[in-house]
């Protein structure tokens, strides 16, 4: 009966999930930073500034190379002197704290149902692999591939192996895998919430927006993508202008941190 109803692994397919407003409500890197200011990583004035940097590059899609630039030293400062060995254990404290209670059902819902296919799953995303690859290990995913930082004997140098995983970056680590395992591209799924994210969901034969900007919207649509959407006030997106957005987010942003800044004290 076991032997029955073991599904047989599909050799040729696989699914690959953006992370951001994709598998997790907001920004991991926002997440990440949270529980490491209440660690003390680093200063309020310090997480203000980088929760403006990651947010408005997230939402405004800003593809600047300066500001890409400044947004990448600002998520590398939160880790810079401090051991590898003590961010993986903290990473598992903070999603049980910050991320677990963050992740879309219906996302999470697809990526099982690709399980239950017998097909490989991976998280890719700009954060650091370390917390990526938290989030794949407790959604029981196939891996992660994230950014990652460069460490001399287990401590970060606060300096980066390669670029970010970012717009096509993500889309050539995507053809990599493929390559190494055997993929064929026109069989796999690609799932994201982002235009920056076009490169990776062009690439394979299953595009789905999932909670898409308006310009991966009016993409999809136009392309008869798959959408999927599981937000319940889209109060913004669809009215505003990106700068509203980016406004609202930043907002947001600043509520949610003083809220917590307020708790502590």
């Amino acid at each position: 009966m076991e032997t029955a109803l073991t599904t047989q692994p599909d050799l040729t397919g696989a699914a690959f999930f953006d992370v951001d407003n994709t598998i997790m409500q907001g920004a991991s890197i926002f997440h990440l930073a949270r529980g490491l200011h209440r660690r003390k990583f680093f200063t309020t004035r310090d997480i203000l500034k980088a929760t403006w940097q990651q947010m408005y590059f997230r939402v405004a899609g800003v593809e600047d190379p300066e500001h890409i630039a400044k947004a990448r030293s600002s998520a590398l400062a939160f880790i810079a002197g401090h051991r590898v060995s003590e961010l993986e254990e903290i990473g598992e404290e903070i999603f049980d704290e910050n991320m677990a209670h963050k992740i879309w059902p219906g996302t999470r819902a697809i990526a099982q149902w690709h399980l239950d296919r017998g097909q490989r799953v991976w998280l890719i995303t700009a954060a650091p692999i370390e917390i990526a690859s938290v989030i794949a290990r407790r959604l029981g995913l196939t891996g992660a591939l994230g950014t990652v930082s460069a460490h001399v004997d287990g401590v970060y140098t606060g300096e980066l192996v390669g670029e970010m995983m970012h717009g096509e970056g993500k889309a050539t680590a995507i053809r990599e895998i493929a390559e190494r395992e055997g993929l064929i591209l026109a069989n796999c799924y690609a799932y994201s919430d982002s235009s920056n994210d076009l490169p990776m969901l062009s690439l394979v034969g299953h595009p789905c927006a999932v909670n898409p900007d308006s310009a991966l919207r009016a993409h999809a649509k136009s392309n008869g993508w798959r959408i999927r959407d599981y937000r319940t006030g889209r109060k913004v997106a669809l009215v505003g202008g990106k700068g509203a957005v980016a406004a609202v987010a930043a907002a947001g942003s600043w509520r949610v941190l003083r809220h917590s800044i307020n708790k502590r004290h």
